[in-house]
């Protein structure tokens, strides 16, 4: 990296500054996700050269202006996990995860200075990502249902507001009624031991899959999606469904 950012290096690489990279910093860090869900070991090793690129990229720049080196990285987060694990490194005990991440929580407000648990949460983390964050840090401290039933019972009592909502005149009610459902759900998912952010990224790749099956079929015919109807399309969706169970 130093040698592309050289004078005589490449003309894009020695553009770029920490700014103009943090699309691809979130870009490469997806397609690494897409790569663990593949389960093709040779795709995750690229990726991860690919999302370890952009941390060498990022203190190479950070090196020219005197700032800081990729040494100082690694030695960095090298002496936080040892601190954040003193039941490894240290004298004290964690006999759970749970525990651990609660001592976790408690190194990090006092290393960072923050002021309660929610702070350092991402402020452009995606939507069901950033509440399923949220709902993990509130329930380290408590704020939880005993069991799954005070979840469900949420969920219900939310989708209830909603469907309330929904017979009114008035977008903004509705707009806060689903906020409520969806982050019911959020924390639903955490006593259930499913990340949201996956299962909806599934359920999306079904959807395409199914969704193209039927276009397929359809053009395959000479006609058109707009112009077969709800009922035939419905009808090659169950039918993608079939071949998906019979697949397996």
């Amino acid at each position: 990296m130093a040698r592309l950012r050289a004078p005589d290096g490449c003309p894009w690489d020695r553009e770029q500054d920490a700014h103009s990279l943090k699309a691809y910093i979130i870009e490469e860090a997806y397609e690494v996700c897409e790569a663990i869900e593949s389960g093709d070991p040779k795709k995750l090793c690229d990726e991860l050269g690919d999302l370890l690129l952009q941390v060498v990229f990022q203190a190479q720049i950070a090196n020219e202006s005197g700032a800081f080196n990729i040494n100082d990285v690694v030695n960095a987060i090298s002496d936080k996990m040892e601190r954040r694990h003193p039941h490894v490194f240290g004298d004290e005990t964690a006999e759970s995860a749970e525990q651990v991440m609660e001592q976790w929580e408690q190194r990090k407000l006092q290393e960072k200075g923050r002021k309660g648990y929610l702070d350092g949460i991402p402020k452009h983390l995606p939507g069901l990502l950033k509440a399923r964050r949220i709902s993990d840090k509130a329930a380290l401290v408590g704020f939880e249902w005993p069991t799954i039933d005070g979840a469900k019972d949420k969920v219900d009592e939310e989708w209830a507001e909603l469907q309330h909502a929904a017979k009114q005149d008035s977008h903004e009610d509705v707009v806060h009624e689903l906020g409520d459902v969806l982050f019911a759900l959020v924390n639903l998912s955490r006593y259930l031991k499913a990340d949201p952010e996956d299962a909806l990224r599934r359920t999306v790749g079904r959807f395409s899959k199914r969704f193209r099956y039927v276009e397929n079929q359809i053009l395959a015919r000479g006609e058109q999606l707009q112009d077969v109807g709800l009922e035939a399309m419905d009808a090659l969706w169950e039918e993608a469904k079939r071949l998906e169970r019979d697949a397996k």
